[in-house]
């Protein structure tokens, strides 16, 4: 599938669209400046396991704390509604929870409710969700599809080898598990790529962001100056969103989807970002037919790597990802800049977890 790149055809759409809004609330050259001096910077210490997350601290809160001070800042919710009804990953068993009768306790007043989840959920790969960067590792080549999968030599983040994350089928993530990851409380930007690469329809399964749309949007957006930040999380909005549906009837929106070029992913991690987040359930691009093995992966991604954003902000970077962002309140606002608030569960040895994200931020409109 060929690479859209409509920037030039688009000149006169996205000056429509962004250059009509008031200028947008961006944090303060001084506060910038004097983030910058308190944000860490690589190399992380020895045995390290929180890879960007290093870059949170003093520096980011002040960015962050600067968006929550404004007088007419409102709070976003980016996650969707969980139920059985919404659209489900087909990696994962069914997101069935199933209602226990109320119950009481002999000797008390007290009436409660509990509920359990099917077998074979996976709360932590359903819905709005981060990755844990033990969620995925890479082999040396590429495996044949014949049993058994050479998972024992497969490296992941900060060069941990299988044996020292998950050395038995059984065993929860010994490193870089989701316990590991802090909580995010940073400044966050909003990349409205539906109106500059969808031409302000949502992006087409397999369509990519490319480095040059951020520089793009940066610039559309009133961005350009501020940038992209050490600490950031950077959410790009894709339109694809706009296909979740509960009850989800369609059952395509986890079967393909646009996502970020590789040229995106190694522009991004050069800029340190804590955290990316899309609108999309795998953050990769995936071509109608890919997953169940009639397409080839998006152009540009390596060799035997068909999920290099996976590949490269994970085990590369240490940069964790975001699925199923719901952005479209945050860019009907036109909210590019924000402080963002993302707490995943410290579930012992998980490879991901459910989140509620939320945004503070000024609306433009």
């Amino acid at each position: 599938m060929q690479t859209r790149i409509r920037i030039a055809p688009l000149a006169f759409c996205v000056a429509a669209c962004f250059a009509s809004s008031p200028l947008m609330a961006v944090e303060p050259s001084g506060v910038i400046a004097q983030s910058k001096k308190h944000t860490p910077a690589p190399p992380w210490p020895a045995g390290d396991e929180i890879g960007m997350a290093n870059t949170l601290g003093a520096g980011t809160m002040a960015r962050c704390a600067w968006h929550m001070s404004q007088p007419k800042a409102k709070t976003y919710e980016l996650s969707y509604i969980r139920s059985a009804t919404m659209p489900l990953s087909a990696f994962s068993g069914p997101y069935i929870t199933k209602p226990k009768p109320t119950a009481s306790i002999p000797g008390t007043a007290h009436a409660f409710n509990l509920e359990s989840f099917g077998e074979g959920a996976e709360p932590g790969q359903q819905a709005t969700q981060i990755d844990a960067l033990g969620h995925f590792g890479f082999m040396k080549q590429p495996w044949d599809g014949k049993a058994p999968i050479p998972v024992e030599g497969a490296v992941y983040y900060g060069a941990y080898t299988q044996k020292d994350v998950k050395p038995t089928p059984d065993s929860g993530l010994l490193k870089l598990g989701m316990e590991k990851a802090p909580p995010i409380v940073t400044s966050a930007l909003l990349l409205d790529a539906k109106t500059l690469v969808g031409g302000g329809q949502p992006m087409k399964a397999g369509e990519v962001v490319t480095a040059m749309h951020i520089d793009a949007m940066l610039k559309a957006q009133g961005l350009a100056k501020r940038g992209i930040l050490a600490g950031d999380v950077v959410y790009v909005r894709t339109g694809w969103g706009d296909y979740w549906k509960d009850p989800d009837i369609e059952k395509f929106y986890y079967t393909k989807a646009p996502g970020l070029s590789y040229d995106a992913a190694k522009y991004l991690g050069e800029r340190r970002i804590v955290a990316i987040g899309l609108d999309t359930p795998f953050v990769d691009p995936v071509p109608e037919g890919m997953l169940a093995g009639k397409a080839g992966p998006a152009p540009g991604v390596p060799d035997g790597l068909p999920f290099a954003l996976h590949h490269h902000m994970l085990t590369q970077m240490g940069i964790h990802h975001i699925e199923n962002a719901k952005l479209d309140d945050l860019a009907n606002d036109k909210v590019w800049t924000s402080c963002t608030m993302v707490l995943a569960l410290r579930e012992k040895g998980s490879a991901g977890s459910a989140i509620r994200p939320v945004a503070v931020g000024v609306p433009a409109r």
